[in-house]
């Protein structure tokens, strides 16, 4: 268990009115899904990356919160899978350029749509983790 105290550490000069309050535990927990997709990025500056190119995408989606007392979960994984199924179908072999709402298709937009759209389904949504392993690259968004 986790207690806290009014904000003020141990030993920090606590009078006898100041109570203790007890910080519920969080919980976090993950969802991995993979996709492949095509993209080309018209201002950048290696030719190799102006030309239209795929990549096998995986993506994290950490959600955090508490555990809910009568089922011990934070969510489902059965709601996780299918929201994030729904997020795959659209990006999975398609032209990330014509994605709605991406913007440039880098790592960062695409990390950023999975997030917004997996929050907006989902609101313990705490991060999303993308990676580009054939390049070693990753990308982390998380907002707050």
């Amino acid at each position: 268990m986790f207690w806290a105290l009014n904000g003020l550490r141990l030993g920090s000069g606590l009078t006898s009115g100041q109570a203790l309050r007890k910080t519920p535990p969080m919980i976090e927990i993950t969802q991995q899904f993979g996709f492949d997709a095509a993209h080309y990025l018209e201002d950048a500056p290696a030719l190799s990356n102006r030309r239209l190119h795929g990549h096998s995408f995986y993506a994290e989606v950490t959600l955090r919160g508490q555990a809910q007392a009568k089922e011990g979960w934070v969510r489902d994984f059965g709601d996780v899978n299918a929201t994030l199924g729904k997020i795959r179908e659209d990006l999975d072999h398609s032209l990330l350029n014509d994605i709605e709402g991406l913007g440039a298709p880098t790592l960062e937009n695409l990390a950023r749509y999975i997030f917004v759209r997996a929050k907006a389904a989902m609101p313990e949504t705490c991060r999303v983790r993308l990676t580009r392993p054939s390049h070693g690259q990753a990308c982390v968004y998380e907002e707050g």
